[in-house]
């Protein structure tokens, strides 16, 4: 038996990847402890018992996902940026109290938190990196996960793609004298960007290598597929039935983008142009009002994902990687129009394999999405592209195989731990 200690970026979507994982390791006899900023207890339905450390974002949690949920220009990206920093700030400032005196014997952090790495290395912990969202590493030719960008190894392709890097770390500035911060207050070796902060040993991603851009083999990188909690014995059933005479498009921004009326409003007028069915879950975005006037056949807040990509047609989906997935693990085909994060870069690879195509969301029209639903409905082959990464899903160990990663790496380094670079009472 150990003690797992899993620190999770305080996204719904992301604490949903960790609790699959925390109740994997307690059913297999292990202690698990979740350690979250302040304010995101209530989203954990796991078993597993919560720490929290403060806060540190303006407005408390809450508001720091309000303002992420609502990217405005550079100036937004710099506000999530400072938000960020402020949160890593937190768990490093409480974090190493808590787990010494836990006693963890391993973290599991989020490749989204540059914290995990941070602490780890203060208290001389082995860490293993989860990317609940893409991967934060990148390869030759491969853009930075929070862009649009094809994947393009010329000469041209890396030149675009390190000037992008250049207005990156600017951006991050904020994030980068952070990490420096807290790498000198520990006494670590030098660090200056979330990269550095990946586990040396072992990172686990949720996707597959069909559905990334190519990268050369790593001894530490691990693609599991989707990291899903346990099925129910009884499959759920959808809170609507659909025409099985018409093609179903099932529409979703997930849980930080469900208020978004309007994009709704303009994919049910594109639905009833091209003639076919719109489920839409809001998830808790929109009031009963807004849902009420939507326009669409069926408007729920939540709906079981697998029940509904088994009859979907089409997926409309702001490129969250959970959604995604669940969409091709279905041969779901996708139609992304990304908002923020690394939704721009979920966009590209989706283009990249031919598993659906992408629209912009300052110029989204009802006409332009009519004529993608009606293209991609009629694309047999789009269909089959994504079915076959469906199948690469299915083969790919998900939850399982990322727990016996985690032991593993436990197993391995048990022997031969350093001592902690701080003395913590």
């Amino acid at each position: 038996m150990a003690r797992f200690a899993l620190i999770s970026a305080p996204f719904a979507s992301h604490i949903r990847v960790f609790e699959a994982l925390a109740d994997r390791l307690m059913g297999r006899g292990h202690e698990v402890l979740f350690v979250l900023n302040e304010g995101a207890r209530h989203v954990v339905v796991s078993s597993a018992p919560v720490r929290t450390v403060r806060s540190a974002g303006r407005g408390g949690l809450d508001a720091v996902i309000r303002r992420a949920a609502r990217p405005t220009g550079p100036l937004g990206i710099l506000r999530t940026v400072a938000d960020g920093a402020d949160l890593t700030d937190a768990l490093c400032e409480d974090a190493p109290a808590i787990l010494k005196a836990w006693r963890a014997d391993m973290i599991v952090g989020d490749e989204m938190e540059p914290a995990t790495g941070l602490v780890a290395a203060a208290l001389g912990l082995p860490f293993a990196s989860v990317a609940a969202a893409l991967p934060m590493d990148v390869s030759p030719g491969m853009p930075l996960p929070f862009l649009d960008w094809p994947f393009d190894p010329s000469p041209e392709g890396l030149k675009r793609n390190a000037g992008g890097e250049k207005i990156a770390n600017a951006l991050l500035t904020r994030q980068r004298h952070g990490i420096e911060a807290w790498v000198q207050r520990f006494g670590l070796s030098p660090r200056h960007a979330l990269a550095d902060c990946l586990s040396p040993t072992l990172r686990i991603a949720q996707i597959v290598p069909g559905f990334d851009f190519p990268r050369p083999p790593s001894a530490i990188r691990h693609f599991v597929g989707p990291i899903r909690g346990e099925p129910p014995p009884v499959a759920p059933l959808l809170p609507f039935e659909p025409d099985p005479a018409r093609p179903l498009v099932f529409a979703s921004l997930g849980t930080m983008q469900g208020h978004r009326l309007g994009f709704f409003r303009k994919a049910a007028e594109a639905c009833r142009e091209v003639g076919v069915q719109l489920a839409v879950a809001h998830c808790g975005g929109l009031s009963a009002r807004e849902a009420a006037a939507l326009g669409a056949d069926f408007v729920t807040d939540f709906v079981p994902l697998a029940a509904v990509m088994r009859r979907a047609d089409l997926c409309l989906t702001h490129g969250g990687l959970n959604t995604v997935l669940d969409a091709l693990g279905a041969g779901v085909p996708l139609l992304c129009v990304p908002i923020a994060f690394d939704q721009p870069g979920i966009a590209a690879r989706i283009v990249h394999h031919g598993v659906g195509e992408k629209l912009g969301r300052v110029t989204l029209s009802c006409g332009r999405l009519a004529a993608s639903i009606e293209r991609l409905l009629g694309a047999s082959s789009t269909r089959e592209r994504a079915a076959a990464i469906g199948r690469e899903i299915a083969r790919a160990g998900g939850g399982d195989l990322a727990t016996d990663l985690i032991e593993a790496a436990l197993n391995g380094t048990r022997a031969s731990r350093p001592e902690p670079r701080v003395a913590l009472a």
